[in-house]
């Protein structure tokens, strides 16, 4: 099926159960292992719903491309993109400080799962990618992101300089990465609602992109790197806002 993708592994397969249910299409179980956790996934398939199919550790490895299986394997349509006027609703909506991601025109599956992966860890709310010259979330990116793809929400908006104008005027401060940037993130003010602004590798933020952040930060490397992956990058900017975060909610209880 060109909408459906093979999910194994426990870890995916909980995330599967967790975030999204009603896309499995079919599953498997190694008849062989009794372990408590295959039997914990057993139960929560048949509680929604999904009939499980028992079969051997060989036809496993074949469903699964000698993939690490674990046990247990899945047949489950894409995860669903979410609209602009649902990233605007979760905006007007939020009961804490927004923290999200936007990714101007990335183009490689492997990188957009990364990014959704490293996203997700840090706590990100959302990514926002453009319609057009962008990845979609397909197979790939699904089985980089290893689960992340099925709890994290991704925008797609129609105009990407639109909805960072709109961001702006609802307090959420844009920060854009460029290696030409003259303050180092380390140096940079990242707390409160942020959104991270990371261009494509090799080609980085369009200048249109940069020209609506509040503020265009570079990750001090030595000269011997020209550039990180866009996944590294951004893990690397996250991190530094929730250290700021952290820091200034300790600063405001002494």
């Amino acid at each position: 099926m060109a909408d459906a993708q093979t999910i194994y592994g426990i870890h995916a397969v909980r995330a599967v159960l967790k975030g999204g249910a009603e896309r499995i299409i079919g599953a498997w179980l190694d008849r062989q292992r009794k372990d408590v956790k295959l039997q914990t996934i057993q139960r929560n398939l048949e509680q929604v719903g999904v009939r499980v199919e028992y079969t051997d550790k060989k036809a496993l490895e074949k469903l699964s491309k000698n993939g690490n299986h674990q046990g247990v394997l899945l047949t489950v349509r894409l995860p669903s993109e979410r609209t602009e006027e649902a990233l605007k609703k979760a905006i007007k909506e939020r009961t804490e400080e927004a923290f999200y991601l936007v990714l101007d025109q990335v183009t490689d599956p492997h990188n957009l799962g990364a990014c959704l992966r490293t996203a997700l860890a840090a706590g990100v709310q959302g990514v926002i990618v453009p319609k057009d010259n962008a990845c979609r979330l397909n197979a790939t990116v699904c089985k980089v992101a290893s689960g992340a793809a099925e709890i994290l929400p991704v925008y797609r908006v129609t105009n990407l300089s639109r909805i960072l104008k709109w961001l702006k005027n609802e307090g959420v401060w844009l920060t854009g990465a460029a290696s030409e940037a003259p303050t180092d993130v380390f140096d940079a003010q990242l707390t409160g609602s942020v959104a991270i602004v990371m261009g494509a590798e090799g080609k980085g933020l369009r200048q249109l992109t940069q020209q609506h952040c509040d503020q265009l930060v570079k990750i001090p490397m030595s000269d011997e790197v020209e550039s990180l992956n866009v996944s590294v990058a951004t893990g690397i900017i996250f991190y530094e806002v929730l250290r700021q975060n952290r820091a200034a909610k300790l600063s405001s209880h002494t």
